[in-house]
């Protein structure tokens, strides 16, 4: 749809997804092909080794840049992709400041039990509403707190105030068993794209924490490993991406900057 767009709008596309923005595993990420590049203008595709980490504060920033260099040229920016807190990134800015290395080092020896007891200790608002089963997620949350030592929410005040930038968004919403057939023929055509070759080539040990998070990485290595069959492993990334598009789907629908399109038979 995005690449539909900047044809009728004499458009650029600029990718927010965290994963597609490094330059690894496009099978998995569902990375934009070199057909769909080769048409359409895109950027922040493959653009960072996966050794990096990049969180919103990074990925908006490129995207930002990104934007006023297609405004610039006289045509349309397309910004497509990502998860909620990276979109509200670009639109209203972080307050949140940007991760620190002393800090990142020091939660890095405790577990990932440990990093969850600690967020619900210091603040258990954003402990109520952060997903505690995404490591990276709880690790920023976390790391937030002791940065600034004031609870999450106080850093997305400006989240209340209108956007700084104007734009018009668009939210894709698909009735929920069309979106969970979506999302299991999907799987099924990544696997058969040679997503496990894939990982079995990549050298992980070189990737960042951020990278490694990628959706359905874990499960495919569990599945090189020996420990689920490849059947196993795919009903176990349809079940994680079943969770993760419920969550996007509760985040766009409570945001007021985005036009829901009812998608599918809906």
């Amino acid at each position: 749809m995005a690449i539909d767009l900047a044809r009728k709008w004499d458009g650029e596309v600029i990718n927010v997804d965290a994963y597609q923005v490094y330059d690894a595993l496009p099978i998995l990420s569902a990375a934009p092909t070199a057909a769909e590049m080769g048409e359409i203008p895109h950027h922040l595709v493959a653009v960072l080794s996966p050794s990096e980490t990049c969180d919103a504060h990074r990925l908006a920033g490129m995207a930002k840049q990104k934007i006023r260099d297609v405004h610039a040229r006289g045509r349309r920016p397309i910004v497509v992709g990502g998860g909620g807190l990276y979109m509200k990134a670009i639109t209203h800015g972080l307050e949140a400041p940007p991760s620190d290395p002393g800090i990142r080092a020091e939660l890095a020896r405790l577990t990932a039990e440990e990093r969850a007891r600690r967020l619900q200790q210091l603040d258990p608002e954003a402990a109520a509403s952060t997903d505690m089963d995404n490591d990276r997620y709880v690790t920023r949350n976390l790391e937030i707190c002791l940065l600034t030592g004031r609870p999450l929410a106080a850093s997305k005040q400006s989240w209340q105030q209108p956007p700084r930038e104007p734009f018009e968004g668009a939210f894709l919403d698909w009735p929920r068993e069309e979106l969970y057939t979506r999302i299991n023929d999907r799987t099924a055509a990544m696997f058969e794209a040679g997503v496990v070759e894939e990982v079995a080539a990549a050298d992980l040990s070189g990737f960042s924490q951020t990278a490694l998070m990628m959706l359905g990485l874990r499960e495919i290595r569990a599945h090189l490993a020996g420990e689920l069959s490849r059947d196993d492993a795919m009903q176990a990334i349809r079940q994680a991406t079943r969770r993760y598009a419920k969550r996007q789907c509760t985040w766009f629908r409570k945001e007021p900057g985005f036009e829901r399109i009812a998608m599918g038979g809906s």
